[in-house]
């Protein structure tokens, strides 16, 4: 164990690994900062990138801009009432009022307090909880990770509440497009059309980027040209920080939503967020203060956003499942360099994982440092036009896309995917059911075929424990879904008989 621990420490050492820590911390916090980019854009741009690297390097680098851009992301929603990334939103709503009050530094030495308490929380969770599934992913074969797979498709359609039908179909095209090209087995082609650039199938990384990137670029040229205002914050940050500690059942409250709904696939920030926001206000002694610049209000919602990144690493180290759309991108780190996530990987590479692990704590404790000194010099990163951001988001786009298999094919693959982008977002269509649908798509396809050599009967697919606790779960999810979705239609049926009947 301790020598673990110390080859741990000494992959850590290592100046590429700790050129990773300063740039993704780093560089983190700026993508957050920025209105309009986000941690998904900065990580699709990136990734191409990561696969020349030491896979401790690359998914250091992501997981720092995946953990610290919800750190920067945090101040234009307290200054400015303009979210830097998009789960920041309810941020606003106590941070601004704040602001507005002369309140400024304290609203944001909370939100960057709360952040802080919430990932370390998530990290040690994350240290306690992939040990023990992973001595339970033994008991997984093909059959029980088709089905756990599958479960993450079913959680990601009924995640999005309201667009079920939705969020089903996009998960069925990412699906589809992950079908594309040869297939491995028997070599034939599927939904080629006899066109040669599709033998190869579409890339990952290309709809990726495609889908958020360049669809990202392509909203900010279009938009009115903005640059927003933000007066320089003034007093100590430490001191602000401090103070949440006046807060700490809130702060560990939403720190625990966070890590419940980090490892169920396909739910995330936002779910994790409203379920701490309502359970704070609830509990609160002034519940009438919050959406008018509550301090509980805004470290309910910072706590939750931030222990979500740490505790989605459970599922995606444990079991080899991405529970969203950014880890489905780091697992394809994984895979480049022939790191397999899953019990192999600690009993086989157990100093990798705590070298990730260390890296984690060493990124929150880079950042917060960060936050303390850099406030004031972030706020000029608001003021960027928002049209040469665009640009800017489109050119390294197009230069990682030509990188991969310098393929011009693939340039006009992902700027088509780009426009598809654009429309999803303008019709309010979810966009990460698809990449998921991909990722887990592909697994299911794998694991299904490889099952269905030991299988006679539909039913000998869940003769299993661990397979029938799966599909109980899956049924289970599914019917509650529909019970819901009819009691909505009859309540928004009822009301419209009674205005006809009146």
């Amino acid at each position: 164990m301790v020598e673990t621990l110390l080859l741990a420490v000494d992959h850590l050492l290592q100046w590429p690994v700790i050129a990773a820590l300063m740039i993704g911390s780093i560089g983190g916090v700026i993508i957050g900062a920025i209105p309009g980019v986000g941690p998904a854009v900065a990580i699709a741009i990136l990734l191409p990138a990561t696969f020349s690297m030491e896979p401790l390097v690359g998914l250091t680098l992501l997981l720092g801009i995946y953990g610290s851009s919800m750190y920067g992301g945090s101040l234009p929603a307290i200054l400015i009432n303009t979210p830097g990334t998009a789960v920041n939103a309810l941020t606003t709503y106590d941070g601004y009022p704040m602001t507005q009050k002369g309140q400024a530094l304290r609203a944001l030495g909370l939100a960057y307090g709360a952040s802080f308490v919430s990932a370390i929380v998530s990290i040690l969770v994350l240290i306690l909880m992939s040990p023990i599934l992973a001595k339970i992913a033994p008991m997984f074969g093909s059959r029980e990770i088709f089905l756990a797979a599958l479960l993450g498709i079913v959680l990601v359609i009924v995640a999005h509440k309201g667009q079920m039908a939705a969020a089903g179909m996009m998960a069925g095209l990412g699906i589809l497009l992950q079908s594309v090209g040869m297939e491995p087995v028997n070599f034939t082609m599927r939904y080629t059309f006899g066109m040669g650039w599709l033998t190869s199938g579409l890339d990952l990384i290309v709809v990726v980027l495609g889908l958020f990137a360049i669809s990202q670029a392509f909203v900010l040229m279009v938009e009115p040209e903005s640059a927003p205002n933000a007066a320089p914050v003034r007093g100590s940050m430490f001191k602000a920080i401090r103070e949440v500690l006046g807060f700490k059942r809130v702060a560990l409250t939403g720190s625990g939503y966070g890590v419940m709904m980090g490892m169920i696939p396909g739910v995330g920030e936002f779910t994790a967020q409203f379920l701490s926001y309502t359970s704070a206000r609830r509990l609160s002694k002034t519940p009438e203060d919050f959406g008018k610049g509550s301090p509980e209000g805004l470290v309910a919602s910072e706590s939750a956003n931030n222990a979500v990144p740490a505790a989605a690493m459970i599922p995606l180290l444990a079991l080899g499942i991405p529970g969203e759309a950014l880890t489905a991108m780091m697992l394809s780190v994984f895979y480049v360099h022939n790191v397999v996530p899953g019990p192999g990987l600690f009993q086989n590479q157990l100093d990798f994982v705590y070298a990730l692990y260390l890296a984690l704590i060493v990124l929150n404790v880079i950042v917060i440092l960060w936050m303390i000194v850099s406030s004031n010099l972030l706020i000029h990163l608001i003021r960027v036009p928002t049209r040469f951001l665009g640009m800017g988001i489109l050119v390294l786009s197009f230069v990682g896309i030509y990188s991969l298999r310098n393929s011009p094919v693939d340039c006009l693959i992902a700027a088509g995917f780009g426009v598809f982008g654009v429309i999803l977002k303008r019709l309010n269509l979810p966009v990460v059911p698809i990449i998921l649908g991909m990722v887990l798509g592909n697994i299911m396809e794998v694991k299904l075929r490889a099952a269905a050599a030991r299988i006679d009967t539909p039913f000998d697919m869940v003769n299993r424990p661990i397979s029938a606790l799966i599909a109980i779960a899956i049924l289970f999810i599914v019917i509650q879904a529909l019970r819901g979705t009819i009691r909505d239609w009859n309540e928004d049926i009822t009301p419209t008989a009674d205005r006809q009947q009146s």
